[in-house]
């Protein structure tokens, strides 16, 4: 006889579903920023996944109707932060908590060579620029080379599953 509770459950609704599912699988927190009109946008993200070593590359998924959406095309240079756990407030920020034009006052700050906001005590910087964008749905998928990276020196990601931080 097997537990009911690890018996898979129907669901009807295949788009809640997937929330539902997705909401279990565990994710690194991401800050993705870009040159806006007269300052850097920025955005958190967890739907981030390296593509390729050859060339190096990256994968990031920005719904469109996003602030930074607009910012964001093939040959613009972005930059994304790998949020370390204590860096909750600056994830927080840029989840929504935080006005647009002063999310970059929550954390510390420098420019890469792209002049663009690069995250310190991050757990990594990635410096790159867009190759494409491919759009799907509600989203595009942002393909970018990477051309610089900065490492932190502990490993300690900011992790966020089910709506919460763990």
């Amino acid at each position: 006889m097997t537990d009911a509770s690890l018996q898979p459950v129907p669901v009807d609704d295949v788009v809640v579903g997937l929330k539902g599912a997705m909401r279990r699988l565990a994710s690194g927190v991401a800050i993705i920023a870009a040159l806006g009109d007269d300052a850097p946008v920025g955005m958190a993200a967890t739907s981030i996944t390296s593509l390729t070593m050859d060339p190096p590359a990256i994968l990031v998924c920005v719904n469109r109707s996003a602030s930074i959406h607009a910012h964001l095309s093939a040959g613009c240079p972005i930059s994304i932060n790998l949020l370390s756990r204590h860096q909750r407030e600056v994830s927080a920020a840029f989840g929504g908590a935080v006005a647009r034009e002063l999310r970059f006052g929550v954390g510390s700050w420098s420019r890469d060579h792209h002049d663009l906001p690069i995250l310190e005590e991050a757990q990594a910087n990635l410096s790159c620029t867009i190759d494409s964008l491919i759009p799907y749905g509600t989203h595009s998928i942002v393909i970018a080379r990477v051309e610089a990276v900065r490492i932190g020196e502990a490993v300690d990601p900011l992790i966020f599953q089910d709506g919460a931080y763990l």
